[in-house]
Formats: C-alpha cells, sequence, structure tokens
C-alpha cells in the first residue's frame, strides 16, 4: 500500500496555500508599497531559514464531486527560523486574507506562536499587518452571520501565554500597515516596538470611531506614527519595513535568549583606554546652559552601539541599550534639552517600563544623572507625576541588577532617587550638584524675607544663590564618602568597564526574582 495519493493532496494544499489571498490581493498590497507576510519572514530571517508550522491550516473548498477546489489558508503565518544565527520564533497575520481579520485557524496559530516561544525559551518576533475580530465570525468572509467557532475572548490561553511571554523570552514586534484589535495588542505587549510611516495603530478603525463617537477622522489621525511615537503606543520608528526589520534584528542582538541566560558578549570594537577630550569641557560650567547628553554618552560607550528606544515619549529622559567592552549595558540619562530634565508624568512611566524590561534580561544598568527634580505646575499635578514618578523609583528599588550612577550635573529632589539602585555603583563628576532643592528655588523659597528686604534684591539673591552652589559642590560629598567616586570625567569609560566586568561576574540569572508587589 502506497501513501503515494494522500502525499500529492498534502502537496496540492501546500501550493494552494503559497497563493495567499491571490494574485490580485498580493498586487494591491504591493501597490501599496508593502510586502507579503512571505516575503518579510524571508526578509527578516537568515536565509533558507524559515521551518513553518501548520502550512496547510485553514478551510477547504470542495466542488460538487466533492474534489477540493481552492483553499483559504490560515491568514496567521508562523514558525521557527534563526536571525543572526539564533533561534527565534516568528509569526505574522496574511493581510491578503480578509484584512489580516483572524479565521478560526489563524486565531489558533497566533497562540500556537507564543506558545512554542514559551516553551522553547527563545526570542519571539511578531510581524503585525491586520484587524481585530468581525461581527460576522471569524474570517468575516459572509455576509451573514456566523456562529463563533474560535474560543472566547476570556479563554486563559489567548492572554496567559501573552502575558506570560513578557516575562520570559525578548519579544520585538512591527507594525507593518494597518494594525487594529488583538493584533494592536499583540504589537505592544512586547519589549520592543517598531512602526513604519505607513502603518496604523488602532483600537478600533474610522468607520468604528464614526459611528460610535459621530467623528470623522482618517486612520492616519487616529492611529498613524505622529499620534503615538508621542503616546508611548510604540517605541520606535521606522522609514519602511526594511528599517524596520533591522531595527528589530538590532534590538535582539543586545538580548539573551531568555531571562535564564545572561546577554551575549561581543566583540569588543573599542579600546577599553580611550579617554574623550571632549568629556572633560561638555558640561558647561554655567549652570544653565544645556549640552547635548547624547554626545556625551556616545563618548562614553562602545562606538556605533548606542541603540535609543523611545525618543519621542517623555523625552526628558533617554532610554536605550548599548555595549561597554563589548558586553550588553542598558542606557538611562536625563536629556536638559527637554525641561531640563526633569521628571515628567511620562517619563516616569518610560523608566519604570525600562527598568523592568532590563531587570527581566539581566542587563546592568548606566544612568547618567542630571536631575533637577519632577516638573512642577497644573499640568503636572494633574498628570498624576508624584504617583507615577513614585512608581518608577519602586521599579528601581525592586530592581536586581547591577547598577552604576555617574552623576554628571544635579540630583535634586525625590525624583533624583529614581537614578540610584538599591548597593549601587555611584561615581561623580566635578560638575556634580545635589540637594534637596535647585538652588534657585531653594533661596527663593528659604531666603524669601530676607531677599525682599534688601537694599539691592537681585544682588542678594545672587550671592545667596552662589553661597549654597558651593554648598553643593561635590567635594564634601566625596569627602565623607557620600558617593563613591569623584573622577576626571575622561576616566568614567575605564572605570565603568573595570565595574562592569566584576558586577557581570556575580549575577546569577537563574536565582529567583523578586516578587513585585503593589507599586503606587
Amino acid at each position: 500500500m502506497s501513501w503515494e495519493k494522500d502525499v500529492k493532496e498534502i502537496k496540492k494544499r501546500e501550493n494552494l496555500v503559497l497563493k495567499q489571498g491571490g494574485d490580485e490581493s498580493v498586487d494591491i498590497q504591493h501597490k501599496k508599497g508593502r510586502n507579503t507576510i512571505r516575503e518579510r519572514i524571508d526578509l527578516i530571517l537568515d536565509k533558507n531559514t524559515f521551518d513553518e508550522i501548520g502550512k496547510i491550516a485553514g478551510s477547504p473548498i470542495y466542488n460538487d464531486k466533492n474534489e477540493l477546489e481552492n483553499y483559504v489558508p490560515a491568514n496567521f503565518l508562523l514558525g521557527f527560523g534563526k536571525i543572526n544565527n539564533r533561534d527565534v520564533i516568528i509569526g505574522g497575520e496574511d493581510f491578503t486574507l480578509k484584512g489580516g481579520s483572524p479565521n478560526s485557524a489563524g486565531l489558533r496559530k497566533s497562540i500556537y506562536t507564543e506558545e512554542l516561544a514559551l516553551k522553547y525559551k527563545i526570542p519571539l518576533v511578531r510581524l503585525h499587518e491586520g484587524g481585530g475580530g468581525s461581527v460576522t465570525g471569524a474570517g468575516g468572509s459572509s455576509k451573514r452571520p456566523k456562529t463563533p467557532n474560535s474560543d472566547p475572548v476570556f479563554s486563559r490561553n489567548r492572554f496567559q501565554s501573552l502575558a506570560e511571554c513578557l516575562g520570559i523570552v525578548p519579544v520585538a514586534s512591527a507594525a507593518l500597515g494597518p494594525v487594529a484589535g488583538l493584533p494592536a495588542a499583540r504589537l505592544v505587549a512586547s519589549h520592543f516596538s517598531v512602526m513604519t510611516k505607513r502603518s496604523q495603530v488602532l483600537i478600533a478603525g474610522p468607520a468604528v470611531v464614526k459611528r460610535a463617537l459621530g467623528l470623522d477622522i482618517s486612520k492616519e489621525d487616529l492611529g498613524g506614527y505622529e499620534v503615538h511615537l508621542k503616546s508611548g503606543v510604540v517605541d520606535n520608528l521606522a522609514e519602511d519595513e526594511e528599517d524596520a526589520l533591522i531595527q528589530i534584528k538590532s534590538f535582539l542582538s543586545y538580548l539573551p535568549d531568555n531571562c535564564f541566560n545572561l546577554p551575549p558578549i561581543n566583540p569588543a570594537n573599542d579600546s577599553v583606554e580611550r579617554k574623550e577630550e571632549d568629556l572633560l569641557t561638555i558640561i558647561p560650567e554655567d549652570r544653565r546652559k544645556t549640552y547635548n547628553m547624547r554626545k556625551l554618552l556616545k563618548m562614553v560607550i562602545d562606538k556605533d552601539t548606542f541603540f535609543e528606544m523611545s525618543k519621542k515619549y517623555g523625552s526628558s529622559l533617554i532610554t536605550g541599550l548599548g555595549r561597554l567592552n563589548g558586553k550588553t549595558v542598558g542606557i538611562l540619562a536625563n536629556d536638559c534639552m527637554y525641561y531640563a530634565g526633569a521628571m515628567s508624568a511620562e517619563a516616569a512611566l518610560k523608566l519604570r517600563r525600562f527598568v523592568d524590561f532590563v531587570n527581566t534580561f539581566n542587563i546592568s544598568v548606566i544612568s547618567f544623572v542630571d536631575e533637577p527634580g519632577f516638573m512642577i505646575g497644573p499640568d503636572s499635578e494633574k498628570s498624576g507625576t508624584i504617583r507615577h514618578g513614585t512608581s518608577a523609583i519602586s521599579a528601581v528599588m525592586q530592581s536586581e541588577i547591577p547598577w552604576a550612577s555617574i552623576i554628571v550635573r544635579k540630583v535634586f529632589g525625590v525624583a533624583g532617587a529614581a537614578h540610584f539602585a538599591p548597593d549601587g555603583y555611584v561615581l561623580s563628576w566635578p560638575s556634580a550638584e545635589t540637594g534637596a532643592l535647585p538652588v534657585e528655588g531653594g533661596v527663593a523659597i528659604a531666603f524669601k524675607n530676607e531677599i525682599e528686604n534688601s537694599n539691592d534684591p537681585d544682588k542678594k539673591r545672587k550671592e545667596l544663590e552662589e553661597l549654597l552652589a558651593k554648598r553643593s559642590s561635590p567635594f564634601p560629598r566625596s569627602e565623607n564618602f557620600s558617593v563613591h567616586e569623584l573622577i576626571d570625567p575622561r576616566e568614567t569609560r575605564l572605570k565603568l568597564i573595570s565595574w562592569l566586568e566584576l558586577a557581570i561576574k556575580s549575577q546569577n540569572p537563574n536565582a529567583k526574582k523578586f516578587k513585585v508587589t503593589m507599586r503606587p
């Protein structure tokens, strides 16, 4: 007995599946400047490494003789593959099939993608372009409502694995077209998300918004990149699909396969002893003048290794990944170009999420501190800055990773605590100044009557400011060991590399992590 007939049937279905939504749908996709999901997977994975799972899952269409005439594939692709010779699980919606709105097999495949990532403890990559559910049932292909044949929305598997992945394996996602409903939720349930200029991320599309709210609005105005870079829904912007895939590959290069491993070590491309003379002058002597923090960072970490995340959200705080002597580090830094570096509600939320991320994957943190305090004023009070800021501080206090803080200029108020973890290594530059309040605000409050009763209030105020500025000098704090070292800024790179070598040796990624309690 031979199974050749059945094998031919399998091959027939596989060939039908490769047509995706048909030639016309594929052409429409290409005319919009977008690739199909199969093309995207081929672009991001190492050549010939895609091992598809559930290839012939879908809905067969038979003729009157009960012979297979056509085949509607599950509109979600998944499989194993390699990125830079590392194993990954990859999946994404097929927009050429009903706009990526899930049919029953497609929904099950999307859930299984996350379950595989958890089972094999390898990174998960999602390439999104698709809508959520349809009132017509799975896939929305009929003009008449169908009886739902997929799992209910509260099914354990659908959201359990979604949440568990975030605590165990790196998850990177891209929005490469319209993304709504459940795919949008999956996009944001990632450690790194990127969207192209031609994509939109939506809870619900314009038609639903108009029906519910009577509001006429385009997809772009509703959920385009200009909206969501500032909302914090996505981390980064990509010029096009190729750029988005490159960013995902770059992001993953800094990460371990899972939370039970340390980050990979790359060959160092920079001298350990490199000392940048410009570090000696980059902080202006005039305390009111700004400087370029990103330039400062790049003079300390390995050249060309800074991978910034969420630049347009909570912009007074810089977050990203980098390398020191080939070893992955998380980077935190205040950006004095925005609100003088003060912590807004958005910056606090950004900080908390970043700390949870690096703590999950055993990534040491280097914090470059120039913190004038929380943003003040009516808008800051309305946005709940003090609650979000205190929550961010709690995240830092609960972290269990090596942490080094370099005080490059200001550390004031409660917000200053967000830059120093328990048992962290603290370096100070000569430009550092610390205290309960910035000098200007502190003088205005503490010496209000003395200034007002002076013959020359402006002169008196400046005298008092200069006096208190001297008291906030880093020398007394170094002398009483409130900081570990007061250093020449040019020595920062070497000091951090030496610290990191020892810090990494002390890490045990298999140790039980601190249980996160309720935060403010």
